[in-house]
């Protein structure tokens, strides 16, 4: 692991750090926010935060406004960047946006080109908090999920996946359902082909329904301005699934705010809050 930069915050150390994936084969780029009560040599909660379309690991840290709530519980924040790069990893043919680098999905891709190096969920369920317990303070114990977007899908599907890696679990303007909406139909296929079976693996709506359950309740926040709620967010359909299951969703649709970091960073202290809370 070689560390790339290393700034104070809050009385905390923000760094950012690259390694070589055995998940991806590639080299990863992430960035850990260290509160200042490690200095007491004490092992602290960790919440990882997974990011949505075209980002990287620098849209949280740079504009997610996280830093000085972690600061006053105590919380060890990792923003991994969405998917792998470099020489020799696929991208989208077309060059869209919302296929290959930067858009990821949070899946073990199956399909060729993409099988060789996107294997994002090993990467965020194993590899990465492996990592991160090894080498900063974390009670790998004490683990919540969270994410935007994409990574609220992500989140979601990790978090339903395993409650016993992750104790808490959150996400802003996730995408619940990506089996029903356009966005998730070009992933799972691109990723994983075209046996739907397969798919229902990385789809949360599809996750509650077959029985999955997180380790304690749910918070969504979802902007009601947002461009994209009505054709690829359908959060109406993550709550009619927690309803039917007997799952604690606190699904909260916040007038007038959008899809950007305006928003997320608006809502940011509640998560975190949130988290420390359970962890």
């Amino acid at each position: 692991m070689e560390t790339v930069s290393t700034t104070k915050a809050h009385g905390g150390t923000l760094s950012v750090h690259s390694h070589d994936s055995v998940a991806t084969g590639t080299k990863m780029t992430f960035s850990v926010f260290v509160p200042p009560q490690a200095s007491a040599g004490a092992k602290l909660p960790v919440l990882f935060y997974l990011s949505g379309l075209t980002c990287t690991h620098a849209n949280v840290t740079d504009k997610g406004e996280y830093r000085r709530a972690c600061a006053e519980l105590g919380i060890v924040f990792v923003a991994p960047d969405t998917s792998p790069r470099g020489d020799g990893v696929a991208d989208d043919p077309a060059g869209s946006y919302d296929f290959g680098l930067g858009a990821g999905f949070y899946v073990n891709a199956t399909v060729a080109p993409f099988a060789r190096h996107y294997r994002m969920w090993d990467y965020i369920a194993d590899e990465l908090p492996a990592l991160i317990a090894a080498n900063f303070p974390v009670d790998p114990a004490r683990a919540g999920i969270t994410g935007h977007s994409m990574g609220g899908h992500g989140a979601l599907t990790l978090g339903l996946t395993y409650p016993d890696r992750f104790k808490s679990l959150s996400a802003f303007a996730p995408i619940v359902a990506p089996g029903q909406v356009p966005w998730g139909h070009k992933a799972l296929a691109g990723y994983l082909g075209d046996d739907q079976a397969a798919w229902r693996a990385h789809d949360a709506v599809a996750l509650i329904t077959d029985g999955h359950r997180p380790a304690g309740d749910i918070l969504v926040d979802q902007g009601g301005a947002d461009n994209f709620l009505a054709e690829q967010l359908r959060p109406d359909l993550l709550r009619d699934a927690a309803d039917t299951a007997g799952i604690e969703l606190t699904l909260r649709l916040q007038p007038g705010y959008d899809h950007s970091y305006n928003f997320i960073s608006t809502f940011m202290e509640d998560h975190i809050r949130w988290h420390a809370a359970r962890l």
